[in-house]
């Protein structure tokens, strides 16, 4: 009898069109079709972005150092072929000296350093400062060497590890602690959605400490593909995992749901592909090249970057871009915690005493 009246409604005629879209809103058919929709577009986007950013490796602008003594003359002719071959997009500062132009590579100021040599120029490259840009480089730098007729030396004065000889290593364990930060906070919000705020944020500080050790375990301890610096790294990758997490948490105060779009978008689509750790950010399209720098991804690979490959020339920005993310996601969660879903209610005390 029930199900007649549902069929054709309250009094045995057919449903309307406004009353089917009115019970199909409010089943869990909408939702589902959503997500079909939202899941379909994710993967197109998320192909997109990485075949936009890496498909094509272009350079825009690589900064490198043009020692001017001793003797520059030799290779005036071989500046001008370089920057002829890369599009005049080499950016060249003048050193004095070889030692300056070296301190000013590993503090990462440039990409390489142009220096003249017995009987002809010397470009020295860093391969740790992005493998495609030092391969582009010295491909360059040879061709231009032979169209010239200038002897040319390519040296790789910062190579990668051997056991990483793409440079990709820190990228993934960076991106492991990236997906693995919101999809924890995720589960959190599934599994145990009556813990309290401050509850909240300290199991995401533990799954993020025990998880930066794994990951850094695995690659240094276990692999031996990378020699990380390990407490260092293992600290940059539980930071890296927190304000991840933390990211999901506030979306999802925010906006309850649907935060995953919002946090796919950010940490994925747009922080991944821009990050600089499979493609130089020197060869990113500019407007990628300076916003990864901005965003927790790019922090990480950064930091992680400088840690392993240039100690003792750290730099405190990408360590403030985390900070200021977990912060502004701490601080929204914790400012709107009555929108997040979730938590449990407290028995009064006297409530207790009666019972």
């Amino acid at each position: 009898m029930s199900g007649s009246s549902e069929r054709h409604g309250a009094h045995g005629r057919p449903l309307s069109l406004r009353e089917r879209w009115e019970a199909y809103k409010h089943s869990p058919f909408l939702p589902a079709t959503v997500l079909v929709l939202i899941v379909a577009a994710a993967a197109g986007l998320f192909a997109g972005s990485y075949t936009y950013a890496m498909a094509k490796p272009t350079p825009h602008r690589i900064p490198a150092a043009l020692v001017t003594q001793p003797e520059v003359a030799r290779g005036e002719a071989f500046v001008a072929g370089m920057e002829k071959a890369l599009d005049a997009s080499l950016e060249l500062h003048d050193y004095p000296d070889v030692a300056d132009a070296r301190r000013a590579l590993d503090e990462q100021k440039v990409f390489a350093i142009v220096r003249a040599s017995d009987g002809g120029v010397a470009l020295d490259v860093a391969g740790a400062s992005g493998v495609s840009v030092a391969e582009l480089l010295g491909k360059a730098g040879i061709e231009v060497g032979d169209a010239t007729g200038v002897e040319v030396t390519v040296r790789d004065v910062k190579p990668l590890q051997r056991g990483d000889p793409r440079g990709l290593a820190l990228f993934y364990i960076s991106l492991a602690a990236v997906i693995m930060g919101f999809l924890g906070a995720i589960q959190l919000s599934v599994h145990a959605h009556g813990l309290n705020p401050a509850e909240r944020i300290a199991f995401t500080v533990a799954y993020a400490l025990l998880g930066g050790f794994a990951i850094a375990a695995a690659v240094d301890w276990w692999l031996g593909a990378v020699d990380l610096p390990f407490v260092q790294s293992w600290l940059i990758l539980a930071f890296t995992m927190f304000t991840s997490g933390m990211v999901f948490t506030m979306f999802n105060t925010l906006m309850g749901r649907w935060a995953m779009i919002p946090t796919w978008g950010v940490m994925v689509l747009l922080g991944n592909p821009s990050s600089g750790g499979a493609v130089s950010w020197p060869l990113l399209p500019s407007a990628l090249g300076h916003i990864g720098r901005w965003l927790p991804p790019g922090a990480s690979v950064n930091a992680q970057h400088t840690a392993v490959y240039y100690q003792g020339h750290q730099f405190v920005f990408p360590y403030l871009v985390l900070a200021a993310w977990a912060l502004v996601s701490c601080t929204v969660f914790w400012v709107w915690r009555h929108r997040h879903p979730g938590g449990r209610a407290r028995t009064p005390e006297h409530a207790a005493a009666a019972t």
